[in-house]
């Protein structure tokens, strides 16, 4: 099974999430159906990401008849969260600068007052490092889907190049192993 960093390692993945984001800041879900208008993808598209979403525990799903209403669980980010903070500087349970920026705080979150609560400057942190992360893991496959795509090429080349020695090798052997018969006196063709 695929860990959270081949989760978010798609891109598609990672659109859906920040919609998620953005709609559960309002206290929302989000329709399947809402998720294809937006992000101009095909339903069953959108689905197959959900599902991957939703069995890593990003999502939560309520049903409602027919209809799917999806929200974003954070929870699962953690772990992206904990792997990037030590290359953003960030000691492990303190909040990032963006996130107390975010908070309106300058040296630290506040408690009160309308900005957003602590819990969402830690959001913000969270995703930030998912995003920051989902790329690092997205440049790192590319990479390796590179190198296997030019390791095949190569192999296929030296195939292709071996098979048509073996085809020249049986050739010349065929054509000796006839001129051999030939010259033999017993073996010889009949005139």
């Amino acid at each position: 099974m695929a860990d959270i960093f081949d989760v978010v390692a798609d891109g598609t993945r990672r659109r859906l999430l920040r919609v998620l984001h953005d709609r559960s800041r309002d206290g929302g879900e989000v329709s399947v159906n809402e998720l294809v208008t937006e992000l101009e993808l095909s339903q069953p598209t959108v689905s197959k990401h959900l599902k991957v979403l939703r069995d890593h525990g990003l999502v939560s799903v309520r049903e409602e008849g027919q209809h799917r209403y999806y929200r974003i669980d954070s929870e699962p980010l953690a772990e992206l969260e904990e792997w990037i903070a030590p290359f953003r500087g960030i000691r492990p349970g303190e909040p990032a600068p963006a996130a107390l920026a975010a908070a309106g705080a300058e040296d630290g979150p506040s408690l009160v007052g309308d900005g957003p609560r602590p819990q969402d400057a830690a959001a913000v942190v969270l995703w930030e490092g998912a995003e920051a992360g989902a790329r690092l893991v997205g440049r790192v496959a590319a990479d390796a889907v590179h190198s296997a795509r030019s390791a095949a090429q190569v192999a296929e080349l030296r195939l292709a190049t071996a098979q048509a020695r073996l085809a020249r090798s049986r050739r010349r052997a065929a054509l000796g192993f006839s001129r051999l018969v030939d010259a033999l006196p017993f073996g010889g063709r009949e005139d």
